[in-house]
């Protein structure tokens, strides 16, 4: 802030901003976040029309707005009748005056590379939308759904598949879906050596954490009456493998380890539905509580708006081909 306009309070803030002018500076700030970059260069509501929305006085908008030019979070230009223009914004800026936060994230485990990409590319994608962004990691959707529902976290990171599921039974809805192949690449069946498809009584290994992977196995296996579920994370396949504990499952390739031994056969799902189901789950899902708030007042409705998802996949792309370290 330029020491020229007005003192800093203890806080760090800036004590412009803990004024009824700059209460409403804070408003217009979190309204113009949710505008994102597709506010710049277009014209601003006209003054009545902010007064109105916000609940207070035309003189006290005027006030706001030009809090935040001398706070360098806007410049606007005046255009006689055509009304006043919105010519440059500083995301960052006008975040933190909005008091919108830090997002914080549960994401999955990172235990494969396109989980790496996928937590690298929000990273950087929240960066350049000036949105503070930090992550938290949780084994399984029911622990990342649990967080966000008990508020500990504002966003969470599901396959689409388990998302859709979690939008009809939570009060959460769906921010963004990443598309194809940002949450996993393919599944398969994998077979230890020995098994066969058709082996009377199969043991398959199941991660109970996991809803995706358990629906995708159960559909997989559904016509077999003899079936015994192993429970099994992903940190434990290739154990589980290695001491015949389990003959066959259905699972995320990415998360396959190398060392799982080419002896170990890995066929392609066969069956429409289940792949239909395969598809849903590679599609990662940003989701958030469902909001209570007055809208365009929340901060996942400004995600909505900041986040570019061709950033992240782009980003993630570098990662998975090698071109890009990780960093999340």
């Amino acid at each position: 802030m330029n020491g020229s306009h007005g003192s800093t309070a203890p806080s760090g803030i800036d004590a412009r901003f803990l004024t009824r002018n700059g209460h409403a500076a804070r408003q217009l700030a979190a309204l113009l976040v949710r505008q994102g970059a597709d506010g710049v260069g277009g014209r601003l509501p006209r003054v009545r029309d902010f007064a109105e929305r916000l609940g207070v006085g035309n003189g006290t908008v005027q006030a706001g707005l030009r809090l935040l030019e001398e706070a360098g979070a806007i410049k606007t230009v005046a255009r006689g009748h055509l009304g006043t223009f919105l010519v440059a914004a500083d995301r960052a800026a006008l975040w933190r005056l909005s008091g919108l936060g830090t997002l914080l994230a549960a994401m999955p485990l990172p235990y494969s590379r396109r989980y790496e990409g996928l937590a690298t590319g929000l990273r950087v994608a929240f960066e350049d939308a000036g949105a503070p962004f930090a992550m938290t990691f949780r084994r399984g959707a029911a622990a990342r759904i649990a967080a966000l529902v008990e508020g500990k976290v504002e966003l969470a990171v599901l396959s689409r598949f388990a998302a859709d599921r979690m939008v009809e039974r939570q009060p959460v809805e769906l921010i963004a879906d990443l598309g194809p192949a940002t949450y996993a690449g393919a599944h398969g069946v994998l077979l230890r050596p020995g098994a066969t498809l058709g082996s009377p009584r199969l043991r398959v290994a199941v991660d109970d954490s996991s809803e995706d992977q358990r629906m995708l196995a159960e559909r997989f296996f559904a016509h077999r009456t003899a079936v015994e579920w192993v429970p099994c994370s992903p940190v434990q396949l290739r154990e589980v493998f290695a001491q015949g504990r389990a003959d066959a499952t259905v699972w995320n390739l990415d998360e396959v380890p190398g060392q799982l031994g080419a002896e170990v056969q890995v066929l392609p799902l066969g069956d429409e539905l289940t792949r239909d189901l395969a598809v849903r789950h590679a599609s990662a899902a940003l989701i958030g509580r469902a909001q209570e708030e007055e809208e365009g007042a929340g901060a996942l409705a400004a995600v909505r708006n900041v986040l570019d998802l061709s950033t992240v996949t782009a980003v993630q792309g570098e990662v998975l081909r090698g071109e890009r370290v990780p960093a999340y």
